[in-house]
């Protein structure tokens, strides 16, 4: 081990006094502590053996004669400091480790604990909690930092804590601990933050899980949340099942199934009838088609923004409405129908579309159901389980402000102990009504299934 180890001197490790009684504890400052934060040492910036400060919250590596932990507790006067990775605590410069329950709500913010009672109660529990600031909060409806243009990741998160076995999934570590992911265990990190009910502040900084995302994704400029949603849910997928037998989390909440039928251009032109590629594929979501803006003004000069029900937009998957894809080497009629309904039901409006290298918006409002969406009444679901389940409830609803490429993204999302709506946008939550739910230009959603 290193010169800044566990209190190693050559290759002995000397025995560890453990005592309660530290006189040092009035010290300690649970008001600077950030454990959000990259937990790396301030002084070396290495990522190992770290200890946290709790009189500064500054973070220091070691504990051994020469670490700047040590040194820290001389020169600053801070005695009292935890591991990190083992969380456990220790008086510096003397070394002892401190055992006292007191600091027991330390331990349970750097790493939030849930028992499966816990987790079960979380959607009947109205209850708030208070941080260190006298401010009050309600677990899982915490406010996300925008460290840098990372709203469309904040409201992408926002809205995955809605999807309820997907969440108590990851507030339990011991359904993934053989998973060597880093994107998993952030996002399990980050989920239990999240609904932690105990934290010292009101809202969760999503540094550490940031890191991670930035191996695919720039978060100095704003990006579709779709863009987001589908790598993180294919990635997290993928991750999962190399480490688990069976499907994973993700696609017991989100897989579905498509049928297509896809006619070329040529077999079209030629009759040929019969040469039609028929095909089964699964999908974690829907892309709808907003129909094409008006070319003319409104009789006060004002650009008209239509409305549509989702009921239209849905038809394309009724195996009857045909959709012209046009890409690279593909143009082709293609016809859609869902064989397979999903428990948790992802849409996608596809508002953007590049003409001349200019990315330009469709305002046009979707008219959707907050609660009751009926597949059966726009999709011919030809299945014949008499206990299919197609109706579905909205819980979250993502939106998009200002320019294409720019502006901010919003999300709605619905609290279950309560069935009340609430408004997210980076550190800004506050509760909403319904109707602006219903009556906004919607980017993207999650319906559950009913029961």
């Amino acid at each position: 081990m290193d010169q800044w180890g566990e209190g190693v001197q050559g290759k002995r490790r000397r025995t560890i006094e453990s005592r309660r009684d530290c006189p040092y504890l009035v010290s300690v400052n649970r008001q600077v502590l950030d454990f959000d934060l990259k937990k790396v040492c301030s002084v070396a910036s290495w990522n190992f053996n770290v200890y946290a400060c709790l009189v500064c919250g500054k973070y220091y590596q070691g504990r051994g004669q020469d670490s700047p932990a040590y040194a820290h507790s001389i020169e600053a006067g801070h005695h009292v400091y935890i591991n990190l990775a083992t969380e456990k605590f220790y008086c510096l410069p003397k070394g002892y480790e401190v055992t006292d329950p007191w600091l027991d709500d330390i331990r349970h913010v750097l790493n939030p604990r849930f028992s499966r009672e816990q987790v079960a109660q979380l959607d009947t529990n109205r209850q708030w909690s208070r941080a260190l600031d006298g401010s009050y909060y309600l677990h899982g409806m915490v406010g996300l930092n925008n460290v840098k243009e990372n709203g469309f990741v904040n409201v992408t998160i926002q809205s995955l804590m809605r999807v309820t076995p997907l969440r108590n999934f990851f507030l339990v570590p011991k359904n993934y601990q053989l998973c060597k992911s880093q994107l998993v265990h952030r996002f399990g990190e980050l989920t239990r933050k999240i609904w932690h009910a105990g934290n010292f502040k009101g809202q969760v900084s999503p540094h550490e899980f940031l890191e991670v995302v930035e191996e695919r994704f720039q978060i100095v400029a704003q990006t579709e949340p779709i863009e987001f949603m589908s790598w993180l849910l294919k990635t997290l997928h993928g991750d999962l099942k190399s480490s688990q037998m069976g499907r994973s989390i993700i696609h017991k909440c989100f897989k579905g199934e498509l049928e297509y039928v896809k006619e070329s251009h040529n077999m079209i032109e030629n009759g040929d009838d019969g040469g039609a590629e028929v095909g089964k594929v699964p999908f974690l979501m829907l892309g709808l088609d907003l129909p094409p803006l008006p070319l003319f003004e409104d009789i006060m000069g004002n650009n008209i923004i239509p409305q549509v029900p989702l009921f239209n937009l849905l038809k394309k998957f009724d195996g009857k409405t045909v959709t012209e894809v046009v890409r690279p080497r593909l143009e082709a009629r293609m016809r859609y129908r869902v064989t397979k309904l999903p428990q948790y039901l992802i849409l996608h409006m596809r508002r953007f579309t590049k003409n001349n290298s200019v990315v330009e918006e469709n305002p046009t409002l979707v008219n959707s159901p907050l609660k009751n969406l009926e597949l059966i009444d726009c999709i011919p679901l030809r299945i014949e389980d008499e206990k299919l389940r197609s109706k579905y409830n909205l819980i979250a609803n993502i939106v998009h402000d200002g320019k294409p490429g720019e502006g901010s993204y919003r999300a709605f999302v619905q609290r279950k102990s309560d069935e009340l709506w609430y408004e997210m946008q980076d550190l800004h939550v506050s509760e909403t009504l319904p109707q602006i739910v219903a009556l906004s230009e919607a980017h993207m959603q999650i319906y559950e299934q009913q029961q």
